[in-house]
């Protein structure tokens, strides 16, 4: 297991450099000057912007700014921001667990939500509960993500006035120790639901496909004939050996959760990392796009690794050795 984790923690490296690397690519090459956004705007005093860019190396080779920028975030400085003037990981800490919340909150809606369906939909398999119930999914998966949060938005804010349409709420508690602050539990209903709805029809139809699939093993078999009931069947004989598709399922939806988010934080005005990011494009604050993308590569790739380890504890016959 140590020897596995080693490996796997080292190959991260060179996974955040290729990333690192193109980011900073495909960020150097965009039209616009960066010391213009620095000095305030394009039609700023050419000595002011000549002095912003000797300030701040970009009149260095792209190869300079290349290895100065690697340099740089080898020993975890993510830079400042050309815009607010603050360390890039001061704005990463006060917004990623933004982000982190409603993606946990919508994975666990969503999981508890589509296991229990995809269990439904394989006992009735090819029966009428199972058709609607993967008539509801198929429609899930196809819906846009903004679209559903303006009809929920719609419904059950405007409409019926059960809900706050959006924020982040002004009120919630905040973590012991720390300074990340909780979100209002009304506030946080609408984007978690519509994050949890998008993601729930997948992870049913996985868990249905999987379910059947082991359903048809001899042991089921065996078991059935021994007169155990169908219900111990599905939960006990079943459930934990069709889990490994599903935990595979769960941990890419929740990777993609916290990186793709940004269309919901942006239709509910959630105070993410997807929303700083797009805002940092939309003003070239390069070091904080750069920053933040870095942040959400590192995400995905230690959420698979946990993946990887839960198969383990899932399904005993797994050795990661």
């Amino acid at each position: 297991m140590k020897s596995y984790l080693l490996r796997r923690l080292f190959g991260i490296l060179p996974v955040l450099w290729a990333v690192a690397t193109l980011i900073w690519i495909i960020l150097f090459a965009l039209p616009g000057d960066p010391a213009a956004m620095l000095a305030g705007g394009f039609r700023s005093d050419p000595q002011v912007l000549e002095r912003v860019r000797a300030e701040w190396g970009l009149n260095d080779s792209a190869g300079a700014q290349y290895l100065r920028y690697l340099a740089r975030v080898a020993c975890g400085d993510l830079g400042t921001s050309y815009r607010q003037g603050r360390p890039v990981s001061r704005i990463l800490a006060e917004t990623f667990p933004a982000t982190a919340i409603l993606a946990l909150c919508s994975m666990l809606l969503a999981a508890c939500a589509g296991v229990a369906l995809g269990l439904i939909s394989a006992a009735w398999a090819r029966r009428w509960p199972d058709d609607l119930i993967s008539f509801i999914c198929l429609g899930l998966i196809s819906l846009p993500v903004f679209w559903l949060g303006m009809m929920l938005i719609l419904l059950f804010a405007s409409r019926l006035g059960w809900l706050p349409v959006l924020g982040y709420g002004m009120e919630g508690l905040r973590i012991p120790a720390t300074q990340i602050r909780l979100p209002e539990l009304n506030h946080l209903v609408l984007p978690s639901l519509t994050l949890a709805l998008f993601s729930l029809g997948a992870i049913c139809r996985v868990t249905r496909a999987s379910l059947l699939e082991v359903l048809r093993q001899r042991y089921i078999l065996s078991s059935r004939a021994r007169g155990m009931r169908p219900v111990s069947v599905h939960l006990r004989a079943a459930l934990r050996n069709a889990l490994i598709p599903v935990v595979t399922v769960l941990g890419i939806d929740f990777a993609a959760l916290l990186g793709g988010a940004v269309a919901t934080e942006f239709v509910f005005a959630w105070p993410g990392l997807g929303k700083t990011i797009v805002h940092g494009i939309a003003d070239r604050d390069l070091p904080v796009v750069e920053g933040g993308v870095l942040c959400l590569c590192l995400a995905f790739v230690l959420v698979n690794l946990a993946v990887d380890l839960c198969y383990a504890l899932v399904d005993p016959r797994v050795r990661l050795q």
